[in-house]
């Protein structure tokens, strides 16, 4: 199933059309997190692909750091919004794909969702 949204979908208040969120809570006490799985890098990634492609800026995108996100077991994550479409990613390729797909053409990369039940 491929869900699509686009800016036009946004409300319009909105100053950005999407966010993307990525999760870059550090857990001071050893739990699992999701900078210790990449998601500084992947966050670093989205920025310089989402400015590389002419997307950021009002009425565009916004790529943000967020602090835990409270879906640790899935992580690294990353949540764009005002979709609430929930992603997980393990390189470069994925974010391009997530930059590409959903970020520029607004089509859910559905291998890269992560599962609504999975938490902490």
């Amino acid at each position: 199933m491929t869900t699509s949204f686009s800016p036009a979908d946004a409300p319009a208040a909105s100053y950005y059309a999407r966010h993307i969120f990525f999760c870059l809570n550090q857990r001071p006490n050893g739990e699992d997190c999701c900078p210790d799985y990449g998601a500084q890098k992947g966050f670093e990634r989205c920025k310089a692909q989402v400015k590389a492609a002419g997307l950021a800026g009002p009425g565009q995108v916004r790529v943000n750091k967020a602090g835990c996100l409270d879906r640790c077991a899935a992580g690294p994550v990353a949540v764009v919004y005002p979709e609430a479409v929930w992603y997980t990613f393990v390189d470069n390729s994925d974010i391009d794909e997530i930059v590409e797909s959903h970020l520029k053409n607004g089509q859910v990369v559905e291998r890269l969702l992560v599962p609504p039940d999975i938490g902490r």
